[in-house]
């Protein structure tokens, strides 16, 4: 499976900025569609954080997926990986 990854930075309340990857279908441009799977994410962090929008997520690139990323995609739709300051 192709997968289109989204780059992601958000403020959290504490000022430390969160850097994450939001992946999806390739074939899922909807940008919408995509900020809700961030928000998604973001609402089961336990900590408050700035909004996400066009101007913290852009897309970046498309990748082969990895079977554990196939099967986060398959029950959610969407998979995350966490780069900075995310916990």
């Amino acid at each position: 499976m192709k997968v289109a990854v989204w780059d992601t930075y958000v403020q959290r309340e504490n000022g430390l900025i969160m850097h994450f990857d939001i992946l999806v279908p390739n074939n899922i441009v909807d940008e919408k569609t995509i900020f809700e799977y961030g928000r998604t994410y973001l609402k089961a962090k336990p900590f408050k954080t700035g909004k996400l929008t066009s101007s913290e997520c852009q897309f970046c690139h498309i990748e082969q997926a990895t079977e554990t990323i196939i099967n986060n995609i398959e029950k959610v739709g969407f998979h995350i990986i966490e780069m900075e300051h995310c916990n």
